[in-house]
């Protein structure tokens, strides 16, 4: 019975898909009498040639294949390299390094890759991020000023947003925070509100903070579990510190951790 009922399910579903997509009346008349075939037929021809495009199709694929190959990325760089000593796929191995966390490594195949001209913002980016997370925080700095500088308003701000975490590090917190103030209000998702909230507490401005981790709560509640998972330990630590500012209602050293994690 339960079975016989999932199939009548199945059936409506793709002959409503038939309809909403505008395919083909035929395949109607083939799922009501010939289920079984004809379902499969459809998955095959309509269905899985339009998952090919979906976004999280693509992206739950490059999660599996990444789980079961891990450096499958990074073999098909080292061979396009060894293939062709271009700039493209010099960026391409780097690039693959960084996702595994071996900055060292990538970096002289980015500075191979721009060469003695001046850096276009776009790989000058990749250099001065990975000279970050390579806790060279001179050198990125550098990178940012040597770099030609970006056209598209979002660009700049994704890399306004990498020169005040920078400057953080360096221990330049007015600089910083200067940076993560301009941001705030513009700036897409909850990085910036989080980073910000997290130097307002290490200089002392405990009010601010709690007010921008307020916002945080807030627009944490509007969000899917997929939205909230993806940036999961920094929400984490935006609630924990929301929660340390409440209980201790300004008074009283808050834990160690006084910023998101990089």
């Amino acid at each position: 019975m339960i079975v016989y009922a999932a199939i009548i399910a199945i059936q409506v579903a793709l002959v409503i898909d038939v309809i909403r997509r505008g395919a083909n009346r035929i395949w109607i008349m083939a799922l009501v009498f010939l289920p079984m075939a004809s379902t499969i037929a459809y998955l095959i021809v309509e269905v899985l040639p339009r998952m090919k495009h979906n976004r999280h199709v693509r992206l739950a694929k490059t999660q599996i294949i990444e789980k079961l190959d891990p450096e499958r990325e990074l073999r098909a760089a080292r061979e396009a390299l060894d293939v062709a000593q271009t700039a493209a796929n010099r960026i391409r191995l780097a690039d693959a390094l960084v996702a595994k966390g071996r900055y060292t490594e990538a970096l002289p195949l980015y500075r191979d890759a721009i060469g003695a001209a001046k850096p276009d913002y776009r790989t000058g980016e990749k250099l001065a991020r990975c000279q970050y997370l390579a806790d060279r925080n001179e050198e990125a700095l550098a990178t940012l000023d040597a770099m030609l500088p970006p056209t598209a308003p979002s660009d700049a701000d994704r890399i306004a947003l990498l020169r005040a975490r920078i400057l953080e590090d360096l221990s330049r917190d007015e600089e910083a925070e200067t940076i993560y103030a301009d941001l705030v209000d513009r700036y897409p998702g909850d990085e910036v509100r989080c980073r910000y909230a997290g130097l307002l507490l290490k200089r002392g401005k405990r009010a601010e903070a709690r007010r921008l981790l307020t916002e945080v709560e807030h627009r944490l509640k509007r969000m899917t579990r997929h939205q909230r998972a993806s940036d999961g330990p920094m929400y984490d630590w935006a609630m924990s510190k929301l929660a340390e500012l409440r209980a201790q209602s300004g008074s009283g050293p808050l834990s160690a951790s006084s910023s998101p994690a990089r």
